[in-house]
């Protein structure tokens, strides 16, 4: 109770009850016993009023201050979690920025994240270490039928058709210190079960070919958006990091085909399947990527095709760094 003795709302209600006690004495000279009942009804009720708004206030600073103790907590654990990372995947931080967009999104230990495209697992040890063993991480590929689209014959699609079904088993050959639940699943086709129970979802660099195949015949994109509301609780995330095209480029160059989007196209896209945007972060970003036309994002590191080592061409990719990407937080309705 000590708390609530050194207030200041409580000081101050314990000051009104007593001028109102005090006043009350005042006024009993003479009056009747319906008067005193009357002004010990409005002391109680002073005093009341003035010891919950002291326990609300002290809840609330409590509530205030574990939150802050948990966040720090969060922090301390991602920060060790990175630090444990191989050096090759610690020379991309200054590009991919995990720390800083994974509290942008409000990825905690102990949650359920479905991670889009989860590839060779570069976020995934990440997120696997740093969910826990309470957590859960889904690897969201890209649906079979996807594949072939991209038109690098039946060899490669073959291995990407069988890199998504032994995924679960190559998580799991990582050992992963700490790490908790692993399940797998399509995109445009996720477990009924699933319906309500993760709490997030993450598309890092992953949209731009759902929409770029999308078409009359299969909406990728749709399909993929409209899945992933039906998985998430209610108030769940969805956090974006995407490579971002300009404004003023034209819609078919911005399509997904030179692995850029446009952020209004994004942000459209997500508010139309029932979404809401709940922020967005320039942790990613990079002015001085500014594509033509006649660019797409893969001239730029650690791909720069299109350019000769030692060539002034290079060089200039190279200075512009990797590309600019948008970073944007998405919210299911509560």
């Amino acid at each position: 109770m000590k708390p609530i003795l050194h207030s200041k709302h409580s000081l101050a209600g314990a000051s009104v009850a007593l001028a109102l006690v005090l006043g009350g004495c005042v006024a009993l000279e003479g009056a009747e016993t319906a008067d005193v009942e009357t002004a010990e009804e409005a002391t109680t009720e002073e005093v009341t009023a003035a010891v919950e708004e002291t326990v609300e206030e002290a809840q609330a600073m409590a509530d205030g201050m574990d939150k802050k103790a948990k966040k720090e907590k969060y922090k301390a654990k991602l920060a060790a979690v990175l630090a444990a990372q191989p050096d090759e995947v610690q020379a991309r931080y200054d590009a991919r920025n995990p720390a800083e967009t994974m509290a942008f999104f409000g990825i905690k230990p102990g949650m359920t994240v479905a991670e889009a495209l989860p590839g060779g697992g570069w976020y995934s040890k990440i997120l696997l270490a740093y969910l826990g063993e309470e957590g859960t991480l889904i690897g969201a590929h890209y649906p079979d039928d996807l594949w072939p689209q991209f038109g690098f014959g039946d060899e490669w699609t073959a291995q990407r058709v069988e890199a998504t079904a032994n995924w679960p088993t190559q998580a799991a050959e990582w050992a992963v210190p700490g790490a908790g639940n692993i399940a797998s699943t399509t995109l445009t086709n996720m477990p009924d079960a699933a319906t309500g129970q993760v709490d997030a979802v993450l598309f890092i660099r992953a949209l731009h070919n759902l929409n770029r195949f999308t078409s009359e015949e299969t909406d990728y994109m749709g399909d993929t958006l409209a899945e992933t509301y039906r998985v998430l609780k209610p108030g769940g995330i969805v956090g974006v990091v995407q490579h971002s095209g300009p404004e003023t480029n034209s819609d078919e160059w911005a399509d997904g085909s030179n692995g850029y989007l446009k952020e209004s196209a994004v942000i459209a896209a997500f508010e139309a399947a029932g979404f809401e945007l709940a922020g967005s972060s320039d942790v990613n970003a990079n002015p001085a990527d500014v594509p033509t036309e006649e660019e797409f994002v893969w001239r730029l590191p650690p791909s720069t095709a299109s350019t000769e080592e030692g060539t002034p061409e290079r060089a200039a990719v190279e200075a512009i760094g990797e590309s600019n990407r948008m970073t944007l937080k998405f919210r299911k309705p509560a």
